[in-house]
């Protein structure tokens, strides 16, 4: 069952800014948009790199490896040389708190 982790403050997010944390086994990496607040899987399916080291505009986030680039809210690859999508998860905030629901 899936259960959800508080992983940050909202005020511990910058717009843009991607934050590395981790829930059990599982990297994550938590960026604000101007839109809300999304979860990825942190791990570049390309290569091992944490996409939270990397880059984000406009949604985009890009690995700092290779430059393979995500869509954060949808976990899409926008292009290579990743081939395959990242995991996302869902997320809530209550009472200025960041939670992300892990299965």
């Amino acid at each position: 069952m899936s259960e959800w982790h508080r992983v940050a403050s909202e005020a511990d997010l910058s717009l843009e800014a991607p934050l590395g944390v981790r829930v059990g086994d599982v990297q994550i990496a938590v960026v604000k948009l101007e839109d809300g607040i999304y979860a990825i899987n942190d791990v570049c399916t390309h290569e091992f790199a944490l996409l939270s080291e990397g880059f984000c505009e406009e949604g985009k986030l890009e690995c700092p490896l290779h430059q393979a680039c995500f869509d954060v809210r949808t976990g899409k690859v926008l292009n290579e040389p990743a081939e395959v999508d990242v995991a996302t998860y869902p997320v809530k905030v209550e009472n200025g708190a960041v939670f992300v629901q892990v299965p």
